[in-house]
């Protein structure tokens, strides 16, 4: 038997950076809902060379792209328009990199929360920079605590609407910042009542999906987020 079958694919994890104490850190959250599914996750260096990044996406199976700072507008070709920006250009240059060579080798793609917004600007989109002065809702869009209640519901289609077998969802929500315009190749698969964009896929691939919401947070009490990383998970096999 082939025992590389039975191994559990390796997801490279983008780190998280601490500004003020110069660390990279980690939510055990996003690790515990990639094992939960079946991976083994490893958090990826900050700084990476090309050659670095080309034998880390040779080695791993697919790539979790995690929330953290709001995504530079250099990236999409503006500039901060309300003053509210707190960017990491540490992360954005890992993962612009990274992204790079893990769309060009076709390896399976999840983004949480910022992950969906870098993707959706790395490939031509752009962002809604402050919602409260530039989208005012309703909604309330940056829950407090506890993270692990859904808040709002979003409207499904596509193939998360069939992966979960219904048409509305209950999620939480941590984010200021959101898609504005798509980028290429990117299709809503979640729209909130507001009209804002919270999930999408990447046409032409493998797998590359993200959500606006935090499935890491809801995964040990809600079925749907732990399918959604169990799907991501068997991509990566």
């Amino acid at each position: 038997m082939n025992q590389s079958l039975n191994k559990s694919p390796l997801i490279g994890v983008t780190p998280l950076w601490d500004v003020a104490r110069q660390s990279v850190w980690m939510l055990p959250d996003y690790l515990d809902g990639i094992k939960a599914a079946g991976g083994l996750p490893v958090v990826l260096p900050l700084d990476l060379s090309e050659e670095d990044a080309e034998r880390i996406v040779e080695t791993c199976d697919g790539f979790l792209f995690t929330g953290g700072q709001d995504v530079s507008p250099s990236l999409y070709g503006m500039e901060d328009a309300t003053g509210t920006i707190v960017s990491s250009p540490e992360r954005d240059q890992l993962e612009a990199l990274l992204l790079s060579k893990a769309l060009e080798a076709d390896k399976p793609i999840l983004g949480i929360c910022r992950g969906l917004q870098f993707i959706n600007a790395f490939v031509g989109g752009t962002l809604w920079q402050d919602l409260p002065s530039q989208h005012p809702s309703e909604i309330v869009h940056r829950q407090g605590k506890p993270y692990s209640v859904p808040t709002h519901q979003v409207k499904l289609s596509g193939d998360l609407q069939t992966l979960l077998g219904k048409d509305f969802l209950e999620v939480n929500t941590l984010h200021h910042q959101a898609v504005k315009d798509l980028g290429n190749g990117l299709i809503p698969m979640a729209v909130a009542p507001d009209g804002l964009i919270e999930a999408v896929q990447m046409t032409g691939n493998r797998f590359v999906w993200a959500v606006q919401w935090h499935p890491e947070y809801l995964f040990r009490t809600d079925k749907d987020s732990l399918v959604i990383f169990s799907y991501f998970v068997e991509h990566c096999k």
